[in-house]
């Protein structure tokens, strides 16, 4: 598994994928939908607008026989529409049936298309617009109607406001005698009645009906994608904690493992190590003091003897990593520990002129080993002093949250900090960026915190130089 796996774990990719494959199948389901739901709504408005156009050019016909053609023949004895008395009677009761019906032309033509009426006087005698059509309605004696549009239906749903006219309907139908009431087919056809209406406010209506159903199938597919991506986000993300969790679990077990072996090898050198060591110090020790005594040269068995000092200690390190002690838990006031620590190193601050600032609360009480955490703040405080190599200032600051009851320790140098490269090695055992030492120092203070249930952050403060901080359970944790 490469580096960038490990940071940034993304299983998850192809199911992210796959919602955005399923937006697109909502989307398209939804717009298909849509279109398919807003056809029929149209389909319907139109089947009703020619179910208006025949109801309306049945009335006109019922009105021209009634109201006109028969006053007309009992009178006159025949029908003479270029007569203009029997115009005038008939552009009477056309104009009255028609009245707010939206009728922008009328026209009653004969068999061959010539226009005998229309509400446009220029137009009479004359060959009709619709000849064809008005031929197909004479020979079929049907009603028929078609809608002329002088917009695309595109055009229609992104427009604001259509004009007057935009959308024309044009019905055709039998202009018939009602001379048999019983059977209207049998009804002599006198000519064909031609009306085209005005219906763009009901293609409006339409319009925006379709807008209505596109826009929330658009807004209810955003909203379900949403959704989706929000649940595949959140189950990405604890999927990515769980992903991340367990490597850092099988690299704490692993390191576990190889630390424990290497505690055993070392426990095992270490004790063969330590009874010939003190065997040397206890010797090369009576012989500095014979060497005293008879005036002798004491240099090379004094040299002999802090060595072996010295090595003595780096095997004490050792055993106490391989073989840590179990804490005896009692009340433990941590600023007195802090305050014994300044103490016992003052002669060293004074001699690298490192000057302490201390701010600690006398009544920080938390439970635990004295000997190991006196040993575990005397390592950070040290480390910290030897951090700076030099003069510079030290800051030990300790608070309790009463929130949480917990405690915190920050100690904070002015040194160089810490190499970012190996901040995540500086507990390691065995690790170490000094020239001389172990490195076992912050992995056995990190294994004394962890017996105390504490925590040990170490980074690097914004001021400059590095800061640590253990954080501790109070008194009533």
């Amino acid at each position: 598994m490469d580096k960038h796996t490990d940071r940034n774990p993304r299983p998850l990719q192809s199911i992210k994928v796959l919602s955005w494959s399923i937006f697109t199948l909502i989307l398209g389901f939804s717009l298909l939908l849509s279109i398919f739901l807003s056809e029929r709504t149209e389909r319907s408005l139109l089947k009703k607008q020619e179910q208006f156009g025949l109801l309306l050019a049945e009335n006109v016909s019922h009105q021209v026989w009634t109201r006109f053609a028969l006053p007309v023949l009992i009178r006159y004895g025949s029908i003479k529409i270029s007569d203009p008395e029997q115009f005038k009677r008939l552009d009477q009761v056309v104009r009255s049936t028609i009245h707010s019906f939206k009728v922008t032309d009328l026209r009653i033509c004969d068999a061959i298309g010539d226009v005998t009426y229309s509400l446009k006087e220029d137009e009479l005698g004359k060959p009709g617009p619709n000849i064809t059509k008005v031929r197909d309605t004479w020979s079929s004696e049907q009603f028929t109607a078609s809608i002329d549009s002088n917009v695309s239906k595109i055009g229609a749903l992104f427009s604001i406001r259509l004009k007057p006219g935009t959308i024309v309907m044009t019905s055709y139908y039998p202009l018939r005698a009602e001379s048999n009431l019983s059977s209207i087919t049998d009804n002599p056809i006198m000519g064909i009645l031609e009306i085209s209406q005005d219906i763009t406010d009901e293609y409006m209506e339409v319009i925006n009906f379709e807008r209505l159903i596109i826009s929330s199938s658009l807004l209810s597919s955003m909203v379900l994608f949403f959704v989706i991506i929000t649940l595949l986000g959140r189950a990405d993300r604890i999927n990515n904690q769980r992903i991340q969790e367990k490597q850092r679990l099988e690299r704490e077990l692993l390191q576990q493992e190889k630390l424990a072996g290497m505690g055993r090898m070392v426990s095992g050198v270490a004790h063969e190590i330590r009874n010939p060591l003190g065997i040397i110090c206890s010797t090369s020790e009576l012989l500095t003091k014979k060497a005293e005594k008879t005036g002798g040269d004491t240099r090379l068995i004094s040299a002999l003897h802090e060595e072996a000092k010295r090595l003595s200690r780096t095997v004490t390190e050792f055993l106490d990593y391989a073989r840590p002690k179990q804490p005896t838990m009692m009340d433990v006031n941590l600023c007195r520990l802090l305050e014994q620590i300044a103490v016992f190193l003052e002669p060293e601050f004074e001699k690298l002129g490192i000057t302490v600032h201390r701010d600690c609360p006398d009544d920080l009480i938390t439970q635990g080993d004295k000997d190991l955490l006196y040993r575990a703040l005397y390592n950070l405080v040290s480390n910290a002093a030897q951090a700076m190599n030099g003069p510079g200032e030290l800051f030990i600051n300790a608070e309790q949250d009463a929130a949480d009851d917990t405690i915190r320790i920050t100690i904070r140098d002015t040194g160089p900090g810490f190499d970012t490269e190996h901040m995540d090695k500086y507990r390691d055992p065995f690790f170490t960026t000094k020239d001389t030492g172990t490195g076992l120092g912050l992995a056995i203070v990190s294994n004394i915190l962890e017996s105390h249930h504490a925590t040990l952050d170490l980074e690097n403060a914004p001021e400059g130089g590095a800061r640590v901080t253990a954080t501790f359970k109070g008194s009533h944790g």
